[in-house]
């Protein structure tokens, strides 16, 4: 049984100016999807913050992507090691800018945010019955805790970072795990299920 906690709206704006970026960054197959349905441009090299979301923004015909493979204090690696005081990069994000990348490249490169989709929170109830619950955000954390459920601290809960698990802390969690890398497959392994054969 699955319950969102977040549906994804895409933000309909004019075909954004790519004249003053160098670089784009993505930080999910999200924003990949929706800003390639913006522009037909393809020209900006990609930097992402894991696989998956490379794997997105190659099959949207970018053929210059590199991924940082992690979670975002390894992109803000990725791309000091790639990137000049001189670039300038655009993040492709939800809602909110990506607040901390700009902190961890500490002004050495600056950030500018486009927001090209939103995450709203469904404000769904919980199903009566659950047997975990994956968090993949801390928009996603911030969602559930809203809800404030009270069988919160029965669940088996895994977050996909430190980041993301931070706003569950006040629902009293007895079982809160941390996927060991920001992906799904170790989210599953974590939860202590195989993953999917392929």
């Amino acid at each position: 049984m699955i319950q969102p906690l977040l549906t994804i709206q895409p933000l309909p704006q004019p075909e954004p100016d790519l004249a003053p970026f160098t670089a784009l960054v993505f930080t999910s197959r999200n924003g990949v999807a929706a800003f390639s349905a913006l522009t037909s441009r393809r020209d900006r090299p990609v930097f992402t913050v894991g696989d998956a979301t490379a794997e997105a923004a190659r099959a949207a015909g970018f053929s210059d992507v590199l991924s940082a493979d992690g979670a975002i204090g390894d992109l803000a690696t990725l791309l000091l090691a790639h990137l000049g005081p001189d670039d300038r990069v655009l993040a492709a994000v939800a809602a909110r800018p990506v607040a901390d990348l700009g902190a961890l490249l500490a002004g050495r490169i600056a950030v500018e945010s486009l927001a090209v989709y939103d995450a709203v929170d469904t404000a769904a109830a919980a199903p009566e019955a659950i047997d975990a619950v994956l968090i993949h955000s801390p928009r996603a954390a911030d969602a559930l805790a809203a809800l404030k459920p009270a069988e919160a601290a029965n669940w088996t809960v895994v977050a996909i970072s430190a980041q993301a698990a931070g706003p569950l802390k006040a629902l009293g969690i007895a079982d809160l795990r941390l996927a060991p890398h920001p992906s799904d497959e170790p989210m599953l392994e974590t939860l202590g299920k195989p993953a999917p054969d392929v």
